[in-house]
């Protein structure tokens, strides 16, 4: 019996079997639970075809977390699948434009910076208040985090968007606490993804890992990523809340 038995758990952003969210739906449903994925408008046809490759094909429901109309949907197309809704959402989405990375700080367009903000830490709250009428029990949100308690080399203003997620899951813990709604981040090292393909200088952030994380960091392996936000979307945490749990290595607490 696994640690997530009987429970129900959406899974946003799904593109690839590299991906950490793959992997913890995979493992989510190697430890019991049935899974829902989330995607959009052109990629969606994607995600159904990588759904296929997790242990039990898993369905797939429109959803663009900027789109008002598909947010407010979100209920009625999950309880066509969980009737009586969800115990664990995760949130593994972000986006910056190019002209937000790169080592193009000082120049980046308040347009694009407004995107990267909308997309990366504003969906954390909308996708969690979407999802709240589903949550009957309480229940836990997960994110995907990459610490920003740092400046890192051409992260730029997704390191900006990232340090708001953090920001905003503190203040979600904060009021979503009294309906037993937690929610916390996973603060994962580098892992190549298609995420961090569009990151220019990507092999810098390698590097640094390689040299700095007291335990050997391997980019190639999202699994240990997935394995933490099984735990905390398991009820082998129930008082935690607004917590970032790194996934790094360890090189967070090391300095230079």
């Amino acid at each position: 019996m696994g640690i997530l038995e009987g429970k129900k758990i959406l899974v946003t952003g799904v593109l690839t079997d590299a991906s950490i969210a793959f992997h913890i739906a995979r493992l989510a449903q190697e430890q019991g639970a049935e899974v829902l994925l989330s995607s959009y408008g052109r990629v969606l046809s994607l995600t159904t075809r990588i759904a296929g490759r997790l242990p039990k094909p898993a369905p797939v429901v429109q959803l663009d977390v900027t789109d008002t109309e598909d947010l407010a949907a979100l209920e009625s197309r999950v309880r066509e699948y969980f009737p009586d809704g969800l115990d664990g959402v995760v949130h593994s989405i972000g986006f910056a434009p190019e002209a937000a990375l790169g080592g193009n700080f000082l120049n980046t367009t308040w347009e694009d910076v407004a995107t990267a903000i909308h997309v990366s830490a504003y969906s954390l709250k909308a996708l969690t208040m979407a999802a709240q009428p589903l949550f009957s029990g309480g229940g836990s949100v997960v994110g995907l985090d990459f610490d920003a308690t740092v400046a890192w080399p051409h992260y730029d203003w997704m390191g900006v968007a990232k340090a708001a997620l953090e920001s905003t899951s503190r203040y979600l813990a904060r009021d979503l606490g009294a309906q037993n709604i937690r929610v916390n981040l996973i603060a994962a090292g580098p892992i190549r993804t298609m995420a961090a393909k569009s990151i220019p200088g990507f092999a810098e952030f390698e590097k640094v890992w390689n040299e700095r994380s007291p335990l050997t960091w391997d980019v190639n392996d999202p699994v240990p990523a997935a394995q933490a936000a099984i735990a905390l979307l398991s009820d082998w945490f129930p008082k935690t809340t607004a917590e970032i749990i790194h996934v790094d290595g360890g090189l967070h607490a090391m300095g230079a």
